[in-house]
Parts: structure tokens; C-alpha cells; sequence
């Protein structure tokens, strides 16, 4: 909103011309999502403790997380309202990649929320039944997949509808440009060709297993929250020399006409995390709860799909992936050992894994700071496939 006002009046007032640049942009979107965040934060907190939004904690997790319930939680809507209004201030709203990013974000963050607050109503830590959250949370996967398989391709919305048209009048045999392919990092010309429909489930799983895995990993203070904001920051740099001609052909990656823009969404998303953090340091005055994380999770899956990043994603957000694998590999070993054996046994001592450390006598702040310091690892080597290949 504020660039479409500064182009108004920048022949009036020359100053407002550095509107024009992304990077200002950026750095007041994230300015704006702190501010918002640390003003409203103990306002937030003392509403949802009024309402008596507290957080139910699982009977069968560490006991050392029992003291934990009852403090409020739902605090990621605090997140997404900061995100929302800080993109629309900076952001260039005629920018189609902005609107698809804050729409699956504002969609799966209403899917948690549902969740959230049934366990809050019913006092029922397990919330919205599986197949619910999953059935809503396929469907908004889809049409964004859908929407990307083609909008990474063509350069504007009648672009996308034209090619859109052109897919389904081939027999949905047309195969998309190859800036659409598969990037396969650290390599210089290593591209895997995706196909219309290839490119949709990769989209759908990138988008669904992102907001499932951040989801999951939420499960101590600050420990989901801290590599969001690395892997989105980091993101937001992907974005901005995806949509640059110049950086995008220099660094042999392919460029995305208006995925620059981006870098204003991942500025504020780190923004309003950082403000969360300020709250959801250990011992957190507020958890994030599904509203926060599975909006946050598709986030970064929407953002890693716009700008060709997917497999950087994986590296970046490792945490993320060990996490949903340990709970994966807990869930088939107790089957297989149960089904082999008549008795289930545990791979880990809990699952996911931040408990199993837990269990093995590491402290909170020793999980959440170990994990950090690892995702910034994984960060740089991800930043490092800019240049490496």
C-alpha cells in the first residue's frame, strides 16, 4: 500500500522514489513486524490468559512439561497478524506471489487455530481429528500447487491462464518450461524435468509436509520459532536474486519474474518471529500453537516452491525433517515390533526427537540452543549452493 502511495507522489517529493527498491522495503517490513509484535505481545498474552487459552500438555510428555500447562497459547495468531499487515504496508500488492504466500499461509494458519481451539474448549491435547486437518490441509495444497505449476512459468496472471489453457487443449501432455524443473543444488546444469503433474505433487508435498513438519517441531520454548526465522531469512535471499535478471543469471539459477518481491514477506515473517521470541523464550509467557506453526511451515514450503528451492528447503530446514522423521520411524518400528514380536518397542525414548534428548537428561535451553546452532549450519551450507556448482 505504501509503494502504490509513494508512486503517487514521488514526483512531488523525490524521496519517496527509494520506495522503488526492495531491499528498503524489506528492512521496514521487518521493522514494522517487530514493532507490531513486541507492542501488542503482552497485550496479546494477557487477553488469551483472560480467556483462559491455556495450553493442554500432553500426560504421556516428559514431566518436566506439566508446570507448562495453562500458559496461553494460540500466540502464533500474534505472528500471522504482524506478517498480514506489516507485507500489505511494504509489499507491491499487484504482486502475484505476495497474494498466493499470504493466502496459504492465512489458510493453514485458520486450520490451526480450529485445532487450537477445540483443545482449549475441549481440553483435549489432540484438537482437531487427523483426517480433518489433513483433508483441509491437502485441499489448500493443491490449488496453490495447481496455481505455482504454472505461475512459476509465465511472467503474469493471463500468462498462467493462457498456459493453463494450453495444458489442458494438449491432453494435459505439455510439459512446462524449464525454469519449472527440479534444482538440484551444488550442481551447475543438474536440473530434473518435473512435468505438469510431477510439479504439483512435488508443490503439494513441499507446501503440506513443511507445515506439518514445523508443527511438530514445536514442542519446546523457541525451539520451532528460531529456525523459521534462519530459513526464511534465508529464503528471502533466494527470492531476491530469483527476481533479479541479472544476480539470477550470474548465479546460473533461473529467474522468476516477480519473486522478488518476496524478500518483503520473508522480512516480515522474521520480524514477527523474532517478536514472538521475545515472549517464547524459555520459560515462554506464550506458545505458538498450531495457528503459528502450520502457517509458518507452509510459509517457507510456498516460498522454497516460487523461488525453485526445494531441495535447499530439505538442507536448510533439516531440523524440521529429522524431527517428522524420528516420529515416522517411532510409529513403523512399535507396529513392526508389536505385529513381530506381540510387543511394541520405542526406536527413541520419545518421540519427536527434542524429547528423546530430554529424556536422555539434556535441559531445555540445551535441546533448543544445540538445535539453533545446528539449523545455522544448515542455513549456510544451503546459502553456500549460490555459488557452489
Amino acid at each position: 500500500m505504501l509503494l502504490w502511495l509513494a508512486e503517487l507522489f514521488k514526483q512531488d517529493v523525490g524521496v519517496l522514489r527509494v520506495f522503488g527498491f526492495i531491499t528498503f522495503r524489506a528492512v521496514f517490513a521487518t521493522m514494522t513486524a517487530i514493532s507490531i509484535g513486541l507492542i501488542a505481545g503482552p497485550a496479546v498474552i494477557r487477553m488469551l490468559a483472560r480467556l483462559k487459552v491455556g495450553q493442554a500438555v500432553r500426560t504421556d510428555g516428559p514431566q518436566t512439561h506439566l508446570i507448562k500447562s495453562g500458559t496461553p497459547t494460540m500466540g502464533g495468531a500474534l505472528v500471522l497478524i504482524s506478517i498480514a499487515i506489516s507485507t500489505l504496508l511494504w509489499a507491491d500488492l499487484s504482486n502475484r506471489f505476495i497474494w498466493v504466500v499470504l493466502i496459504v499461509t492465512l489458510g493453514f494458519g485458520a486450520i490451526g487455530w480450529v485445532d487450537d481451539y477445540r483443545k482449549v474448549v475441549y481440553r483435549d491435547p489432540k484438537g482437531m481429528a487427523s483426517r480433518e486437518k489433513f483433508l483441509w490441509q491437502s485441499l489448500i495444497g493443491l490449488i496453490a500447487a495447481i496455481y505455482l505449476a504454472f505461475s512459476v512459468s509465465a511472467p503474469s496472471n493471463s500468462k498462467v491462464l493462457e498456459l493453463f489453457i494450453a495444458w489442458l487443449q494438449s491432453g494435459f501432455s505439455m510439459d512446462l518450461p524449464p525454469k519449472a524443473d527440479l534444482i538440484i543444488p551444488f550442481f551447475k546444469a543438474f536440473k530434473y524435468p518435473l512435468g505438469v503433474w510431477g510439479f504439483i505433487a512435488l508443490t503439494y508435498c513441499v507446501i503440506v509436509g513443511s507445515s506439518n513438519a514445523v508443527n511438530l517441531t514445536d514442542g519446546l520454548d523457541g525451539l520451532a520459532i528460531m529456525p523459521t526465522i534462519m530459513v526464511g531469512s534465508a529464503l528471502g535471499l533466494f527470492a531476491y536474486v530469483t527476481g533479479h535478471v541479472g544476480y539470477s543469471k550470474y548465479l546460473l539459477i533461473p529467474y522468476i519474474s516477480g519473486a522478488g518481491e518476496l524478500l518483503i514477506f520473508c522480512g516480515a515473517m522474521a520480524g514477527a518471529g523474532l517478536a514472538f521470541l521475545w515472549f517464547n523464550a524459555h520459560p515462554a509467557q506464550v506458545f505458538m500453537g498450531d495457528v503459528g506453526a502450520l502457517a509458518l511451515g507452509a510459509a517457507l514450503g510456498t516460498v522454497a516452491v516460487i523461488v525453485r528451492q526445494e531441495v535447499v528447503l530439505f538442507i536448510m530446514g533439516g531440523i524440521f525433517v529429522v524431527e517428522t522423521f524420528s516420529v515416522m520411524l517411532q510409529v513403523l518400528y512399535f507396529k513392526y515390533t508389536k505385529r513381530s514380536t506381540g510387543e511394541g518397542k520405542r526406536l527413541f525414548l520419545m518421540a519427536p526427537l527434542h524429547h528423546h534428548f530430554e529424556q536422555k537428561g539434556w535441559k531445555e535451553t540445551q535441546v533448543v540452543v544445540r538445535f539453533w546452532i545446528i539449523t545455522m549450519l544448515l542455513v549456510l551450507l544451503g546459502l553456500s549452493s549460490l555459488k557452489l556448482r
